[in-house]
């Protein structure tokens, strides 16, 4: 096989929803039964169309296969494992005669359906994306399935353009899979490589035929020290696959890239094998002048791929330092391109769509299409030389510094009280003696609540959207909120709910609400990105030092418990949170930032506690989320993270109940976090995972109140309620029911009120039957 070269400049991978957010609108269109099949396929043709036409505007190369084909119509974990095969059981009825999944069978796997639960998700390393987990067993039939992928190689020739085909390594696909239901005991996927790096070389094999010239292997699992499998193990697994797809004569040229971090020991197994070329992230990863001997001469016959632009945040960045890291891999291999460290799908398009932005904030942003223009610029200057770029790179200095000058990126009295916190601040009273302060909240055994938010209408958004536009007064906007929050009350006090919530109608985005209320935060209109499936957030800009104006929470709160003598918990998102769900300032430390937001959160527990409530939830989702890859970075992280929310809610009464809320996570190497934050009560995701959590739980001596979920919101299947209860009677097998509370996984905002109200009157159901069960008799106390 003959390589072609390597463009110059890439990127690993592009936003997918569109700039308007088209392909969640299609896709859930489809769902709903509004298009069918081939209206859905044709807007994502379109979109890859416009994409690959919009890449080569900025200036990457239409034939040089610089443009990735990184399109998913859900996730693209889930694309590797349909593309070789690796569909559950419960699903083989959605396989046609050769074992092919439609759109609608893709979706049902992903989102699960009547009994059938959907692949469990969880968090894509440390970004706030959500991966679905494939499910590999000793008897998973591997096959290729390259259809997808070589429509479009195919649709990009027929274009014009010969672009470089995407898909997740096979190393990382067995990493991140789990064990089938029914696989013995002691089976790990990885143990399937040898069956399913063949399947591999086939898909390659029609990639080639196909017109690709260069593919793409994504392999993010070699950064991580998280991944549950002997380090040896991993590094044998490298060379393996990459030495007998290397060797394969029927092949396009070969490209892996690990982003999220340093290969370290990876570096020097993949360097030895026939791959041509290697992507490293220098944005997060080992610098060029750390690099090992022995790597270094392995390096020189590859072309390396500088992962120098962050694709994982919105600032401009430092471009000096970026050429200075591209250039410095010269000193290891003749030939190095320049790319983004990441995937582009965790920015948004474009900042020229923010016209609402202040014009001096602009001028520090990049989203995706700044960011591709950059790597251009410094292709450019790999090739030319640091005068043909020296405008460019003057430009991005200038801007750092003005960004650095800037009023409100350093305000003396926030950090005057922070510096003056003392011990004492991070910490309230004894456990035990909090639980005999709460009594009096009168909470039978196994008390049902939910996570905080419920279905948001599209009455509800039709009247923020009128708000916005000045066609609602703001008294007119917060006596429809009023009307909603009755609603919600009322229902909950009907389905027989123990702790109410006020359903949180008003807010627009956990983190983006607040971020609209506290200072050093800006919003953007256009700024999605996604999340998982349709799912897309618009992360807030933390620019500056943060502190609270006024309440942000207390006339909502205030109003809902005013409607019930049943408890209603206040509702917060916490510190580790916003910053994880925002784009947050690089020019400190991200622990420095969060004890800033945490002391704006403690003001607003201290307004919610005058104002009679007695159930705070300060929910902290992405706890696991930042959780560094690598060993050595965890213990700081888990410092600092575990100490902002002690910190917001350290000058909490004894007599006031803290609830948080944790998701998509594996929880057991943050078990010990998790009881460090002293909560009373935590929430977990626990339902698409069957309850594995409450083993961890259970080893750990977790000694504080907890609700591991019973019913999967990300799916709209309504569990049953015998199935809640077979959770439930889990639970308290490993549990004391004093301890046990009853909840869904997350909050309802993205499901309908009829499927919200039949799962609700399930739980309920449930877990009347087994608090008069002998599971909880036994176990009580």
């Amino acid at each position: 096989m003959t390589a072609s070269a390597f463009p110059a400049g890439t990127i690993l991978g592009y936003p997918r929803i569109g700039r308007r957010r088209e392909l969640k609108h299609a896709v859930e269109a489809f769902w709903a039964g509004r298009i069918d099949a081939d209206e859905l396929e044709r807007t994502a043709a379109q979109l890859r169309a416009d994409t690959r036409e919009r890449l080569a505007s900025l200036g990457l190369g239409r034939t040089d296969s610089a443009i990735p084909e990184s399109f998913s119509y859900y996730d693209q974990v889930l694309d590797a494992a349909v593309a070789v095969g690796a569909i559950p059981t419960r699903f083989a009825r959605l396989l046609d005669a050769d074992g092919r999944l439609d759109l609608a069978g893709y979706f049902t796997v992903a989102r699960g359906e009547g009994a059938d639960a959907p692949l469990e998700m969880t968090k894509w390393f440390d970004s706030n994306y959500h991966y679905l987990v494939p499910e590999i067993g000793p008897d998973t039939a591997f096959a290729p399935h390259a259809d997808a992928l070589v429509t479009q190689v195919r649709e990009a020739r027929e274009a014009g353009f010969v672009t470089r085909p995407v898909l997740v390594g096979p190393v990382t696909l067995l990493l991140l899979a789990k064990a089938a239901d029914g696989a013995p005991e002691g089976f790990r996927p990885i143990d399937r490589l040898a069956d399913l790096v063949p399947v591999y070389a086939e898909l390659l094999a029609a990639l080639r035929d196909a017109g690709a010239e260069w593919v793409q292997l994504d392999e993010p699992a070699l950064v991580s020290e998280s991944i549950d499998e002997p380090r040896e193990r991993v590094l044998d697994a490298v060379g393996t696959t990459y030495d007998v797809l290397g060797a394969a004569e029927r092949r396009p040229a070969i490209f892996v890239a690990a982003p999220y971090g340093s290969l370290d020991d990876a570096l020097p197994a993949l360097a030895a094998t026939p791959v041509e070329a290697l992507g490293l992230d220098l944005v997060r990863g080992a610098a060029p002048e750390q690099f090992d001997p022995v790597t270094e001469e392995a390096l020189a016959a590859k072309t390396l791929v500088a992962g120098v632009i962050d694709g994982h945040n919105i600032w401009r960045g430092d471009l000096e330092r970026a050429f200075a890291h591209a250039e410095a891999l010269r000193s290891f291999s003749g030939d190095v391109a320049v790319s983004t460290s990441t995937s582009l799908l965790h920015v948004p398009h474009d900042v020229d769509d923010e016209s609402a932005l202040d014009a001096r904030l602009v001028s520090w942003l990049a989203f995706a299409d700044q960011k591709v223009a950059q790597v251009a610029v410094l292709a450019r200057g790999l090739a030319e030389g640091r005068e043909a770029i020296a405008t460019e790179l003057d430009a991005a200095s200038a801007a750092l510094a003005d960004r650095a000058a800037a009023p409100g990126v350093r305000v003396a009295a926030v950090r005057d009280r922070l510096a003056g916190l003392d011990a004492a601040a991070f910490s309230r009273a004894d456990y035990d003696a909090r639980v005999t302060a709460q009594e009096d909240l009168d909470l039978p055994a196994l008390p049902t609540t939910t996570i905080g938010s419920f279905p948001q209408t599209a009455d509800i958004r039709r009247a923020r959207a009128r708000l916005v536009k000045g066609e609602l007064t703001d008294a007119e906007y917060r006596e429809l909120m009023r009307e909603e929050i009755a609603r919600v009350i009322r229902l909950q006090e009907e389905l027989g709910l123990d702790v109410l919530v006020h359903g949180e109608p008003e807010r627009n985005d956990m983190v983006q609400y607040f971020a609209e209320l506290l200072d050093g935060f800006a919003v953007t209109q256009h700024g999605w990105v996604q999340s998982y499936g349709s799912r897309c957030t618009r992360p807030s800009i933390l620019w500056g030092d943060v502190s609270r104006p006024a309440p942000m929470t207390v006339e909502w709160s205030e109003y809902a418990q005013s409607l019930s003598d049943k408890p209603v918990k206040g509702m917060l998102t916490g510190p580790v949170t916003i910053l994880a769900w925002s784009f947050v300032r690089d020019d400190q430390p991200l622990g420095d930032t969060a004890r800033q937001v945490a002391l704006a959160l403690r003001d607003e527990i201290s307004d919610l506690e005058q104002a009679g409530i007695r159930v705070i939830q300060v929910d902290e989702p992405a706890l696991r989320e930042l959780l560094p890859l690598k060993r050595a970075d965890q213990p700081a992280y888990l410092d600092w993270s575990v100490g902002s929310f002690r910190l917001a809610t350290g000058g909490a009464a004894s007599a006031t109940q803290v609830h948080t809320h944790l998701c998509y996570s594996e929880f057991g190497v943050v078990i010990d976090a998790i009881r460090e934050l002293d909560a009373d009560v935590t929430s977990i995701e626990a339902a698409r995972s069957r309850m594995e959590v409450v083993d961890d739980l259970s080893a750990s001596g977790f000694d504080h109140g907890v609700g591991p979920g019973v019913y999967d919101i990300h799916s709209p299947r309504v569990p049953s309620v015998e199935e809640v209860q077979a959770l439930l009677e889990r639970a308290v097998g490993e549990i004391p029911a004093g301890r046990l509370w009853v909840n869904p996984d997350c909050g309802l905002k993205t499901r309908g009120y009829d499927e919200t109200v039949a799962s609700l009157a399930n739980i309920v159901e449930a877990t009347q039957a087994v608090r008069t069960g002998a599971a909880v008799v036994a176990t009580a106390g």
